[in-house]
């Protein structure tokens, strides 16, 4: 039986993934957040802990001797990353470094979550894992030293980049993009949206399917695990619009220059998930089919 630690397990992605793993008896889960459990059910052990400070790292990894390490734990908005260097830098760089570091000393596989904003988005073509990053924001530059982090210390390794994650979210978490569109929608508000950055959209479903691929998957390196769907952020919207049958009227696709968004953000930094579908025969759902599980129970 695998002993498997999840980081971050209060977050969106990493309780979707605990969910998801909780389902297979060949698994012994532990999670972990910084504040106390959202939701607690049956079927792992959680633990409290602040990954910033190694003495709280020390005796979780002593705790649990886990074989795989998942960490989805990050400070992810970038205007507030911004404005909060320090802070930023001590979730994204020194905790995952605490993380690498007891990982390599227990023998864990450590599964870290990366982020498209490691690229500068000058391109108009699909990212490869073989792309040279360069980051426009700081919540992409301490993403960036996470991973490098990661791949310098750890013997066993998957760094998982992700995109503009989508899926339903519980009362407590970080919504989306698109749970923004459907509310706005929903209250009759229009809603501004950004017509000229493009991105891979990404079910939360098919990043826990990803992970747990990468459990068993002996290689290191990066991983895209996103969508297939190179999409702007106007053209989501109007998708969402469609599927949920409400009035698209009500979205203003806007330019960059136009939205004066506070933070620099990757102009195109749609991933290429070539190397997940070849290597982990990953395929994701296509963006009506995560809607499908995301709205699922809502009329439409």
């Amino acid at each position: 039986m695998k002993k498997i630690l999840i980081i971050g397990a209060n977050g969106f992605t990493g309780r979707r993934i605990l969910t998801d793993l909780v389902s297979n008896d060949s698994y012994a889960l532990t999670a972990a957040s910084l504040h106390q459990d959202i939701r607690p059910t049956a079927g792992y052990r959680f633990m409290q802990t602040d990954i910033r400070l190694e003495e709280e790292v020390r005796v979780l990894f002593n705790t649990v001797q886990p074989d795989v390490v998942i960490n989805t734990s990050a400070l992810s908005v970038p205007d507030y990353c911004e404005t909060h260097h320090a802070e930023a830098y001590h979730t994204n760089v020194t905790a995952t470094k605490h993380l690498a570091t007891y990982s390599k000393l227990h023998g864990a596989r450590l599964i870290h979550l990366s982020t498209d904003f490691v690229f500068d988005g000058n391109t108009n073509r699909l990212y490869t894992e073989l792309d040279t990053p360069n980051p426009v924001n700081y919540y992409g530059v301490t993403k960036l030293q996470g991973e490098e982090v990661v791949a310098s210390v750890c013997d066993s390794y998957a760094i998982v980049r992700v995109v503009v994650v989508y899926g339903k979210a519980l009362a407590g978490q970080h919504g989306n993009v698109l749970q923004l569109v459907a509310n706005k929608l929903r209250n009759n508000d229009p809603i501004r949206v950004v017509s000229d950055q493009w991105r891979t959209p990404t079910f939360v479903g098919d990043i826990s399917v990803g992970v747990e691929k990468l459990i068993h998957y002996p290689q290191n390196g990066i991983f895209h695990i996103c969508g297939a769907e190179c999409l702007s952020i106007a053209e989501i919207a109007f998708r969402v619009a469609d599927f949920l049958q409400l009035n698209r009227s009500l979205i203003q696709p806007v330019t960059t220059i136009e939205m004066q968004e506070q933070t620099p953000r990757p102009r195109f930094s749609g991933l290429s998930i070539e190397k997940a579908k070849k290597e982990l025969n990953y395929l994701p759902r296509t963006l009506e089919e995560g809607m499908k599980e995301m709205f699922a129970n809502h009329f439409y």
